[in-house]
């Protein structure tokens, strides 16, 4: 028997291949199906079931193009309701593959459907769980998530999912491996581990969740802190319930070269987004006019599915050249699909073309340290629990993901703009320069290289301030 994790580190995900005398299962595939059929084919292995074990928020499933390109079964568990042809499993219902066996262990609470299956191998030891947003490393999956859908409210789901890991995964043996759907960075949870890989009895001593004397502490605990979920996720919820394009007529329909004319024309007559997929360094020296910057090189799709918000909306990409199909595969696992092209050429092509372009004005770190004074205004652009972990003395604390709520109430007066390295400022600097609010100078490096100078005070506590 053969277990291998598929870990995608943008989105935090991990997908889990197993094979058994030639059978193989896929637990939470993500939406290009490609790799999965090669490792079929280098197996020499008929892919039996493909294992959901929800209805995922956070990306779009692979699991209707797996099915109809293998001929395998869907499987979820109890109370799932898809749109299609799937196998609803009873709780604790056995699946064979070759001599290996899966077990349903129904355990709802991040959604009513969610479930964990056991792996039990050739010689009948539980060996593994493929937990999917019930049970992280470090953490539980969020209980809010699925309120209308289930009527409930967050504290009913978390004292249901409570129930879950104590009555079906705390019982099993310590030396059960946990293997988690999400990962550190995922938006699913809030206190997850970097590994992605560990023993059930590891989880038990040092998993907070796992850790509270009673179901009150539990609900408690689990719902602190929990940032509102991004606004994409109930649009992928839908598609993975009821069915979606699939990935190879997305991605052809995506990779459509258009001359710089045609992409100018088609950014005038359409509400389509142009998402420039370059670098910071590169993007703020030169861009088309009101492009919107999400580097392909970071955590690129959640941050395109925080920002833009409607998977339905028309993009037009601006790449680096041998980019495109990445950029179009990535939009596609968070279910941005109307992808009308790219700028065939790239940016050099717009700007060879005589075309109007745009920039930001950036500094460095030790520039910045050289400007700045007490009376300069600083906004922060990362999330308030780094915010308060420390920040420059006197920053105003704007989340990127909460950008339109503030843009529309910055003074006219000039300030900096920061992240932890440049990424997340360089989205916000682009949003704010298309609204036409230019009145600021972000910083290269962000609050790291700002920190390294040694020449600005750091607080390690403080609060947020409005900016006025």
């Amino acid at each position: 028997m053969k277990i291998e994790q598929i870990y995608t580190g943008c989105l935090a995900q991990g997908a889990y291949y197993i094979v058994s005398e030639n059978e193989a299962a896929i637990f939470d595939p993500l939406r290009e199906v490609q790799p999965y059929l090669d490792r079929l084919k280098k197996d020499n292995a008929v892919l039996k079931y493909i294992f959901e074990t929800h209805f995922h928020a956070d990306f779009v499933s692979g699991h209707l193009d797996l099915g109809k390109k293998t001929g395998a079964a869907i499987v979820y568990g109890p109370n799932a309701h898809p749109e299609f042809n799937a196998i609803i499993a009873k709780d604790e219902q056995i699946f064979e593959v070759g001599k290996a066996k899966i077990k349903v262990l129904h355990t709802p609470g991040h959604t009513m459907e969610s479930t964990t299956f056991l792996l039990i191998d050739e010689n009948g030891k539980d060996t593994a769980i493929f937990s999917g947003d019930t049970l992280f490393l470090g953490d539980v999956g969020r209980p809010d998530l699925a309120q209308k859908s289930a009527n409930m409210t967050s504290e009913e789901l978390a004292g249901i999912l409570y129930e879950s890991i104590q009555n079906k995964i705390m019982p099993l043996a310590d030396d059960v491996l946990v293997y988690p759907a999400h990962g550190a960075g995922s938006a699913c949870g809030k206190k997850m581990q970097k590994e992605t890989v560990d023993t059930l009895g590891n989880q038990k001593k040092s998993n907070y969740a796992l850790n509270q004397p009673d179901k009150e502490s539990f609900v408690r605990e689990v719902l602190d802190g929990l940032a509102p979920p991004p606004k994409y996720f109930e649009m992928n919820v839908t598609m993975n319930k009821g069915g979606y394009e699939s990935f190879d007529d997305v991605k052809n329909r995506g990779l459509n070269p258009i001359s710089a004319a045609d992409f100018e024309l088609a950014a005038e007559t359409s509400d389509a987004v142009i998402l420039d997929t370059r670098n910071a360094a590169e993007f703020c020296k030169g861009f088309i006019p009101n492009s919107i910057n999400i580097g392909l090189k970071g955590d690129f799709a959640p941050w395109v599915g925080t920002m833009i918000v409607d998977v339905k909306q028309p993009i037009l990409l601006v790449c680096e050249i041998g980019t495109e199909e990445e950029a179009v595969t990535r939009l596609s696992r968070v279910g941005f699909d109307n992808v009308l092209g790219f700028l065939n050429g790239g940016f050099e092509a717009w700007k060879n073309s005589g075309k109007e372009t745009d920039e930001i004005k950036r500094i460095s770190p030790e520039e910045f340290a050289a400007k700045f004074s007490n009376r300069s205004k600083v906004v922060d652009v990362r999330k308030s629990s780094e915010y308060e972990t420390e920040h420059i003395a006197h920053a105003f604390s704007k989340p990127l993901d909460s950008i339109n709520d503030w843009a529309e109430n910055i003074s006219d007066e000039h300030f900096f703009l920061h992240c932890a390295g440049g990424y997340r400022s360089m989205i916000a600097a682009s949003i704010l320069n298309a609204r036409g609010i230019r009145n600021f100078t972000e910083i290269e490096g962000g609050f790291g290289g700002i920190k390294k100078t040694g020449k600005i005070e750091i607080l390690d506590i403080g609060c947020r301030l409005p900016i006025v």
